[in-house]
């Protein structure tokens, strides 16, 4: 419900949610978190995780002529978890093309039996895969590739558990397999703030002549359970782990009942988007309480101009020493790393939770 002393960035399809388990094809408990892109021919692809009665989940693709009804599922799994990998699943899949390489780049994550890590495959027609495996290994996840090399290297930005604690970097690589020179991105901010407990990489970045516009979930715990809610930022596009502009207040949150009832109540968890022709009608797909799939619509040009006029802040103002933070730490390691190792607190766990739901 839109508040009249709050802009409407975001409009919810009448339709919602669009994709559930009834909708699946073989046995499924429930459906959320799905990756996005439009195909050559404008069909949308959704690589949707889907998790079982174990509490397992794989992949499924979802296709469909408009984005928002007709779809077309896999009959069978389209992605499952593989033991080199993962034990307990995979999950949470962001979708990239690389144009150099004329493939979809999907990073997801594996949950291991040392907690998940990000993994990383390539394909051209979401039939056949190349599996990269393993590429930071955990505590981390909420990954995404950018579209095209920064300076001569692949940019990966992702979420690592370091011991400063839950925010959002970026590593760089020159082959996709060994990874290092991690920077610091953007901070979860302390005390009241709706992103204080942990921040993470919601769609991939998207790319605008203003610099890299990122879409992030923030959590912030509250006396009933954790908050999922969606803000704004934006990266120099030459240097991605420079923050330019990031929102105070956030712009999307739940607020339908299959958004704040579910497996996981008050979550909206976008993983992919896609853009119209014009570069500008945003469609965000999004979990909704980790039960089912909406779909939001935006405009990229008026998410800069709240983010660039309307609401924002200096990083400086919330963490005077951020540029210092940026340049130092433990995790700031420059060494090409096969799997990056980092140092992690474990996460702590909401009551009534279990598994990587608690932890997104």
């Amino acid at each position: 419900m839109a508040h009249p002393n709050y802009p409407e960035l975001f409009r919810r399809s009448p339709l919602n949610p669009i994709l559930t388990a009834r909708n699946w094809p073989y046995p499924a408990h429930s459906v959320f978190n799905p990756g996005a892109t439009r195909l050559v021919d404008g069909t949308t692809l959704l690589l949707c995780r889907v998790e079982d009665r174990r509490g397992f989940s794989h992949l499924c693709a979802a296709r469909s002529k408009d984005g928002l009804s007709n779809w077309s599922i896999d009959q069978v799994p389209t992605l499952e978890s593989d033991p080199s990998e993962a034990c307990w699943g995979i999950e949470d899949p962001r979708i990239t093309y690389v144009k150099e390489l004329s493939r979809y780049a999907i990073a997801y994550t594996a949950f291991t039996q040392a907690g998940p890590g990000v993994c990383l495959a390539l394909t051209e027609d979401f039939h056949r895969f190349e599996r990269l495996g393993l590429i930071m290994r955990p505590y981390d996840k909420d990954a995404a590739l950018l579209p095209g090399k920064i300076n001569g290297k692949f940019a990966l930005i992702h979420r690592p558990e370091t011991d400063t604690g839950v925010h959002i970097w970026v590593s760089f690589s020159p082959d996709l397999r060994n990874w290092g020179t991690p920077q610091l991105v953007l901070k979860s901010r302390p005390g009241g703030w709706w992103d204080s407990q942990r921040v993470g990489l919601s769609p991939p970045l998207i790319e605008t002549a203003a610099g890299w516009l990122m879409l992030y979930h923030g959590v912030k715990r509250t006396v009933s359970g954790c908050l999922y809610r969606v803000g704004a930022a934006l990266l120099a596009i030459d240097d991605p782990a420079h923050c330019l502009e990031r929102g105070d207040e956030w712009i999307f949150g739940p607020e339908t009942s299959y958004e704040c009832q579910g497996d996981v109540g008050n979550v909206v968890f976008p993983c992919g988007y896609t853009l119209a022709d014009d570069g500008d009608e945003l469609r965000i797909y999004y979990g909704a309480a980790d039960t089912c799939i909406g779909v939001a619509f935006s405009s990229v040009r008026a998410i800069l101009k709240w983010l660039q006029t309307e609401r924002r802040s200096t990083l400086a103002l919330v963490s005077p020493n951020f540029e210092e933070n940026r340049g130092s730490g433990e995790a700031q390691s420059t060494e090409p790393l096969r799997a990056m190792e980092w140092p992690r607190t474990l996460p702590d766990l909401d009551p009534g939770t279990s598994g990587t739901n608690s932890s997104k």
